[in-house]
């Protein structure tokens, strides 16, 4: 099998099918340590890579049993097959792209990945036919996941290494990640954070509930509008929890209109919890930049703030 580089491209007899990813190494390290240890490929993914040669030290062909130095300039081949999901055309927006990272703005009523009985429809089918019509390759990794009523933003990591960097940031709450809600009644205070466990008592119950026997779940919030019944709420999360958003509101006697678990369910005013994932900070993996991503408020949730009287004077801030 014939391989040349073009760029950034990789061609194999002719055409363009393979990923390549590449780092700078930052310290001395036995190269297969570095790969499964700071990339996160899997000791299956890397005999594949050896058979096929496909990893490289500053251009030359290395085994994984080799030496690498801080510094060293490492390009790995990515032969990976992609997720076997079927590739379908949901018209889904996206709000970013880069050599690492796929970020979506994920419409409500949209499950996020396949099940058995969501096989066809979700954000996962759609970002295969984005795959596919910019003649990617990858395994389709979701970095945070929303409810299949909530809106808003998803990152979807095009790599093992993206994956693993996002997912520890996300673990040690250094992302940035925004939401809106429309909750029903009054927030006295301009803000606040209710700091309070979350516990499912049992796999069964789709249900948590604030409880001492939980984990530690911290939300911040900021009001943005009151009207007569309703408030409008900007919140931050410290910790993301399943439904933490959702929990929290209610326990303190505020939850979402439209949560059909937690809230107020009116339909005439929406047919799905008023809660959209409106801004995420996160740390591009190899560059060390940061990417922020704004989704805008959808056209249901502004009109529901307008049906309860409000002006939606916020967006102008």
């Amino acid at each position: 099998m014939k391989r040349k580089r073009e760029g950034e491209k990789l061609f194999v007899d002719g055409k363009q099918c393979w990923n390549k990813f590449v780092i700078t190494t930052d310290k001395d390290s036995k190269l297969k340590d570095f790969l499964i240890d700071e990339l996160n490929f899997s000791v299956r993914s890397i005999s594949k890579m050896k058979r096929d040669k496909n990893i490289f030290v500053n251009g030359e062909n290395r085994k994984p049993t080799g030496y690498i130095t801080k510094g060293d300039l490492v390009e790995i081949i990515i032969d990976e097959e992609g997720s076997d999901f079927l590739s379908q055309d949901l018209k889904v927006e996206y709000l970013y792209e880069d050599f690492d990272l796929l970020i979506a703005n994920k419409p409500p009523f949209m499950v996020v990945h396949p099940t058995k009985s969501h096989y066809e429809g979700t954000l996962a089918n759609d970002v295969k036919h984005h795959i596919g019509k910019v003649n990617e390759n990858y395994k389709i990794r979701f970095a945070n996941r929303l409810d299949m009523n909530t809106s808003g933003i998803v990152v979807i990591a095009k790599n093992a290494y993206s994956h693993h960097k996002i997912s520890c940031e996300m673990s040690e709450n250094n992302t940035e990640k925004i939401y809106i809600a429309v909750v029903e009644g009054i927030v006295p205070n301009d803000s606040g954070t209710i700091d309070l466990p979350i516990y499912r008592d049992s796999e069964e119950n789709i249900t948590r509930c604030v409880d001492y026997r939980g984990q530690r779940s911290i939300t911040h919030y900021e009001v943005l509008e009151r009207m007569k019944e309703a408030t409008v709420l900007r919140l931050k999360l410290e910790t993301g929890r399943t439904h933490q958003i959702r929990v929290h509101l209610s326990h303190i006697g505020h939850g979402i209109y439209g949560d059909e678990l937690y809230g107020k369910v009116d339909e005439t005013l929406i047919n799905r919890q008023a809660l959209h994932a409106y801004k995420m900070s996160i740390t591009q993996p190899r560059l060390n930049t940061r990417v922020s991503i704004i989704s805008p408020i959808p056209n249901d949730i502004l009109e529901l703030i307008q049906k309860l009287g409000g002006t939606s004077d916020f967006l102008n801030l």
